[in-house]
Protein backbone atom coordinates (compact mmCIF):
# COMPACT_ATOMS: atom_id res chain seq x y z
CA UNK A 1 0.00 0.00 0.00
CA UNK A 2 1.27 3.48 -0.87
CA UNK A 3 1.97 5.91 1.97
CA UNK A 4 1.84 9.70 2.00
CA UNK A 5 4.75 11.45 3.72
CA UNK A 6 4.42 15.17 4.45
CA UNK A 7 6.98 17.77 5.45
CA UNK A 8 5.43 18.02 8.90
CA UNK A 9 6.30 16.82 12.38
CA UNK A 10 5.17 13.17 12.61
CA UNK A 11 1.95 13.16 14.63
CA UNK A 12 0.35 9.83 13.72
CA UNK A 13 0.38 7.05 16.29
CA UNK A 14 1.58 4.58 13.64
CA UNK A 15 4.77 6.58 13.19
CA UNK A 16 5.80 6.35 16.85
CA UNK A 17 7.41 3.44 18.68
CA UNK A 18 7.62 2.86 22.42
CA UNK A 19 10.74 0.96 23.48
CA UNK A 20 11.18 -0.22 27.05
CA UNK A 21 13.39 -2.58 29.02
CA UNK A 22 16.39 -0.43 28.18
CA UNK A 23 19.54 -0.73 30.24
CA UNK A 24 21.36 2.48 31.22
CA UNK A 25 24.41 3.43 29.16
CA UNK A 26 26.11 6.76 28.39
CA UNK A 27 25.26 6.75 24.67
CA UNK A 28 21.78 5.20 24.88
CA UNK A 29 20.10 7.54 22.38
CA UNK A 30 22.98 7.08 19.91
CA UNK A 31 22.67 3.28 20.19
CA UNK A 32 18.92 3.50 19.61
CA UNK A 33 19.40 5.76 16.61
CA UNK A 34 21.97 3.39 15.07
CA UNK A 35 19.69 0.39 15.53
CA UNK A 36 16.39 1.90 14.34
CA UNK A 37 17.62 4.20 11.57
CA UNK A 38 18.37 1.07 9.54
CA UNK A 39 14.62 0.83 8.89
CA UNK A 40 14.07 4.38 7.68
CA UNK A 41 14.60 8.05 8.35
CA UNK A 42 13.99 9.04 11.98
CA UNK A 43 12.52 12.32 13.15
CA UNK A 44 13.59 11.94 16.76
CA UNK A 45 14.88 9.57 19.44
CA UNK A 46 14.21 10.44 23.08
CA UNK A 47 15.23 8.25 26.02
CA UNK A 48 13.78 8.76 29.50
CA UNK A 49 14.36 7.27 32.94
CA UNK A 50 11.55 5.02 34.18
CA UNK A 51 9.19 6.35 36.80
CA UNK A 52 10.01 5.16 40.32
CA UNK A 53 7.02 2.78 40.42
CA UNK A 54 8.24 1.07 37.22
CA UNK A 55 11.62 0.13 38.63
CA UNK A 56 15.12 0.88 37.31
CA UNK A 57 15.86 1.28 33.63
CA UNK A 58 14.86 3.46 30.74
CA UNK A 59 12.25 3.71 28.00
CA UNK A 60 12.38 5.57 24.68
CA UNK A 61 10.07 7.24 22.20
CA UNK A 62 11.18 6.89 18.58
CA UNK A 63 9.42 8.79 15.79
CA UNK A 64 9.63 7.80 12.14
CA UNK A 65 8.40 9.84 9.19
CA UNK A 66 6.93 6.69 7.67
CA UNK A 67 4.44 4.44 9.45
CA UNK A 68 5.59 1.57 7.23
CA UNK A 69 9.18 1.98 8.41
CA UNK A 70 8.00 2.09 12.03
CA UNK A 71 5.99 -1.11 11.57
CA UNK A 72 8.97 -2.98 10.08
CA UNK A 73 11.19 -1.80 12.91
CA UNK A 74 8.68 -2.96 15.52
CA UNK A 75 8.30 -6.43 14.03
CA UNK A 76 12.04 -6.91 13.64
CA UNK A 77 13.28 -5.44 16.93
CA UNK A 78 10.66 -6.56 19.43
CA UNK A 79 12.15 -9.21 21.71
CA UNK A 80 15.68 -8.71 20.34
CA UNK A 81 18.74 -7.74 22.38
CA UNK A 82 20.19 -5.44 19.72
CA UNK A 83 22.90 -3.51 21.62
CA UNK A 84 22.31 -4.78 25.20
CA UNK A 85 22.25 -8.04 27.16
CA UNK A 86 18.49 -8.26 27.79
CA UNK A 87 15.83 -8.24 25.06
CA UNK A 88 13.91 -5.07 24.28
CA UNK A 89 10.18 -4.66 24.11
CA UNK A 90 8.94 -2.57 21.20
CA UNK A 91 5.39 -1.61 20.36
CA UNK A 92 3.62 0.85 18.09
CA UNK A 93 2.06 3.65 20.12
CA UNK A 94 -1.70 3.95 20.07
CA UNK A 95 -3.42 7.32 19.99
CA UNK A 96 -5.57 8.26 22.93
CA UNK A 97 -9.19 8.95 22.14
CA UNK A 98 -10.13 12.58 22.10
CA UNK A 99 -6.49 13.68 21.98
CA UNK A 100 -5.79 16.08 19.13
CA UNK A 101 -2.13 16.84 18.57
CA UNK A 102 -1.17 20.05 16.79
CA UNK A 103 0.45 19.40 13.43
CA UNK A 104 3.49 21.63 12.91
CA UNK A 105 5.63 22.31 9.87
CA UNK A 106 9.13 20.87 9.88
CA UNK A 107 11.90 23.41 10.18
CA UNK A 108 14.05 23.97 7.11
CA UNK A 109 16.87 21.65 8.25
CA UNK A 110 14.46 18.76 8.77
CA UNK A 111 12.76 19.52 5.41
CA UNK A 112 16.10 19.28 3.61
CA UNK A 113 16.95 16.05 5.42
CA UNK A 114 13.61 14.52 4.42
CA UNK A 115 13.95 15.70 0.81
CA UNK A 116 17.46 14.29 0.54
CA UNK A 117 16.31 10.93 1.90
CA UNK A 118 13.42 10.41 -0.50
CA UNK A 119 14.47 12.49 -3.53
CA UNK A 120 18.26 12.37 -3.37
CA UNK A 121 20.68 15.27 -3.03
CA UNK A 122 20.30 16.11 -6.72
CA UNK A 123 16.56 15.52 -6.82
CA UNK A 124 15.58 19.01 -5.73
CA UNK A 125 16.88 22.56 -5.64
CA UNK A 126 15.93 25.89 -4.12
CA UNK A 127 16.53 29.54 -4.84
CA UNK A 128 15.71 32.82 -3.16
CA UNK A 129 13.30 34.89 -5.25
CA UNK A 130 13.46 37.94 -3.02
CA UNK A 131 14.74 38.87 0.42
CA UNK A 132 13.55 42.33 1.35
CA UNK A 133 13.91 44.56 4.35
CA UNK A 134 10.43 45.51 5.59
CA UNK A 135 11.59 46.94 8.91
CA UNK A 136 10.14 49.91 10.75
CA UNK A 137 10.08 51.51 14.14
CA UNK A 138 7.58 49.85 16.45
CA UNK A 139 7.19 52.72 18.84
CA UNK A 140 8.62 55.70 20.62
CA UNK A 141 8.79 56.01 24.41
CA UNK A 142 9.66 59.05 26.42
CA UNK A 143 11.59 58.62 29.64
CA UNK A 144 13.33 61.31 31.67
CA UNK A 145 12.93 63.74 28.83
CA UNK A 146 14.67 61.48 26.30
CA UNK A 147 13.17 59.82 23.25
CA UNK A 148 14.03 56.12 23.06
CA UNK A 149 13.50 54.07 19.92
CA UNK A 150 13.27 50.27 19.86
CA UNK A 151 14.11 49.10 16.38
CA UNK A 152 12.35 46.09 14.95
CA UNK A 153 14.21 44.27 12.16
CA UNK A 154 11.93 42.50 9.69
CA UNK A 155 12.75 40.68 6.47
CA UNK A 156 10.29 39.09 4.08
CA UNK A 157 11.61 36.23 1.96
CA UNK A 158 10.21 34.29 -0.99
CA UNK A 159 11.82 30.96 -1.92
CA UNK A 160 11.16 28.55 -4.77
CA UNK A 161 11.69 24.79 -4.48
CA UNK A 162 12.01 22.85 -7.72
CA UNK A 163 11.75 19.09 -8.26
CA UNK A 164 12.70 18.82 -11.95
CA UNK A 165 12.36 15.04 -12.18
CA UNK A 166 8.73 15.33 -11.10
CA UNK A 167 7.80 18.59 -12.80
CA UNK A 168 6.87 20.25 -9.50
CA UNK A 169 7.70 23.81 -8.44
CA UNK A 170 6.50 25.38 -5.20
CA UNK A 171 6.92 28.76 -3.58
CA UNK A 172 7.14 29.73 0.07
CA UNK A 173 6.90 33.19 1.61
CA UNK A 174 7.71 33.94 5.24
CA UNK A 175 8.57 36.75 7.61
CA UNK A 176 11.50 36.87 10.00
CA UNK A 177 11.68 39.50 12.70
CA UNK A 178 13.47 40.45 15.91
CA UNK A 179 13.73 43.47 18.19
CA UNK A 180 16.98 45.35 18.61
CA UNK A 181 17.10 46.68 22.15
CA UNK A 182 19.84 49.19 21.40
CA UNK A 183 19.28 50.60 17.93
CA UNK A 184 22.34 52.82 18.34
CA UNK A 185 24.72 49.84 18.56
CA UNK A 186 25.88 48.96 14.99
CA UNK A 187 27.17 45.49 15.98
CA UNK A 188 23.89 44.53 17.65
CA UNK A 189 21.95 45.76 14.63
CA UNK A 190 24.13 43.85 12.15
CA UNK A 191 23.94 40.65 14.24
CA UNK A 192 20.15 40.92 14.48
CA UNK A 193 19.87 41.58 10.74
CA UNK A 194 21.87 38.47 9.85
CA UNK A 195 19.82 36.36 12.25
CA UNK A 196 16.51 37.67 10.90
CA UNK A 197 17.56 37.14 7.28
CA UNK A 198 18.51 33.54 8.02
CA UNK A 199 15.26 33.01 9.90
CA UNK A 200 13.16 34.42 7.05
CA UNK A 201 14.94 32.27 4.45
CA UNK A 202 14.57 29.12 6.55
CA UNK A 203 10.88 29.71 7.26
CA UNK A 204 10.18 30.46 3.58
CA UNK A 205 11.92 27.23 2.56
CA UNK A 206 9.85 25.29 5.08
CA UNK A 207 6.69 26.96 3.76
CA UNK A 208 7.54 25.90 0.21
CA UNK A 209 8.01 22.28 1.28
CA UNK A 210 4.55 22.25 2.90
CA UNK A 211 3.08 22.23 -0.61
CA UNK A 212 4.82 18.96 -1.52
CA UNK A 213 3.44 15.47 -0.86
CA UNK A 214 5.71 12.43 -1.13
CA UNK A 215 3.86 9.28 -2.19
CA UNK A 216 6.00 6.27 -1.24
CA UNK A 217 4.99 3.17 -3.21
CA UNK A 218 5.36 -0.43 -2.03
CA UNK A 219 8.34 -0.97 -4.33
CA UNK A 220 10.13 1.98 -2.70
CA UNK A 221 9.68 4.39 -5.58
CA UNK A 222 8.57 7.91 -4.76
CA UNK A 223 5.92 9.92 -6.58
CA UNK A 224 5.56 13.63 -5.89
CA UNK A 225 2.26 15.50 -5.83
CA UNK A 226 1.52 19.20 -5.42
CA UNK A 227 -0.52 19.83 -2.27
CA UNK A 228 -3.07 22.37 -3.52
CA UNK A 229 -4.71 22.57 -0.08
CA UNK A 230 -1.69 24.60 1.08
CA UNK A 231 -1.90 27.17 -1.72
CA UNK A 232 -1.71 30.84 -0.81
CA UNK A 233 -2.68 33.99 -2.76
CA UNK A 234 0.99 34.78 -3.39
CA UNK A 235 1.40 31.48 -5.28
CA UNK A 236 -0.52 32.98 -8.20
CA UNK A 237 1.68 36.08 -8.51
CA UNK A 238 4.64 36.45 -10.82
CA UNK A 239 8.00 37.17 -9.24
CA UNK A 240 7.84 40.79 -10.34
CA UNK A 241 4.33 41.17 -8.96
CA UNK A 242 5.42 39.76 -5.60
CA UNK A 243 8.40 42.11 -5.39
CA UNK A 244 6.22 45.05 -6.33
CA UNK A 245 3.59 44.29 -3.71
CA UNK A 246 6.21 44.05 -1.00
CA UNK A 247 7.74 47.37 -2.02
CA UNK A 248 4.44 49.25 -1.76
CA UNK A 249 3.46 47.46 1.47
CA UNK A 250 0.28 45.97 0.03
CA UNK A 251 0.88 42.65 1.77
CA UNK A 252 -0.19 41.88 5.32
CA UNK A 253 3.04 40.67 6.92
CA UNK A 254 1.29 38.72 9.68
CA UNK A 255 0.04 36.11 7.20
CA UNK A 256 3.63 35.02 6.56
CA UNK A 257 4.46 34.31 10.21
CA UNK A 258 4.73 30.54 9.74
CA UNK A 259 4.17 28.39 12.82
CA UNK A 260 7.11 26.04 12.64
CA UNK A 261 8.74 23.58 15.01
CA UNK A 262 12.23 24.13 16.35
CA UNK A 263 12.73 27.33 14.39
CA UNK A 264 15.68 28.37 16.52
CA UNK A 265 17.53 25.16 15.70
CA UNK A 266 18.01 26.58 12.20
CA UNK A 267 19.95 29.54 13.54
CA UNK A 268 23.60 30.05 14.17
CA UNK A 269 24.91 33.54 14.65
CA UNK A 270 28.20 32.57 13.00
CA UNK A 271 26.60 31.05 9.90
CA UNK A 272 26.22 32.82 6.61
CA UNK A 273 23.02 32.83 4.62
CA UNK A 274 22.51 29.59 2.65
CA UNK A 275 24.47 29.65 -0.59
CA UNK A 276 21.43 29.68 -2.82
CA UNK A 277 21.01 31.91 -5.82
CA UNK A 278 20.31 35.42 -4.59
CA UNK A 279 18.10 37.83 -6.54
CA UNK A 280 19.74 40.77 -8.22
CA UNK A 281 18.78 44.26 -7.10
Amino acid sequence: MAEVVEFRVPAGSGQTLLVWGLEPEPSLEHSLFSAFSKFGLLYSVRAHRNAAVAGPGYYAIIKFYSAGDASRAQRTCNGQRLFQKSPLKVCVCTKQKGFQQQVLALNSSKCQELANHYLGFNGWSSRIITLQNVSGFDGVNEELGKTLQKRSVKYLCAVEVALPNHGVHTRGVALGEADVENGEDPLEFVTATRRVQKLAVGKALSNAFQKILLIVLENGKVVVEYNSSQEEPTDFLTEEELKGLVQVNELSLEQFDLKEEEVLSDLSFDDELPSWEMPSD
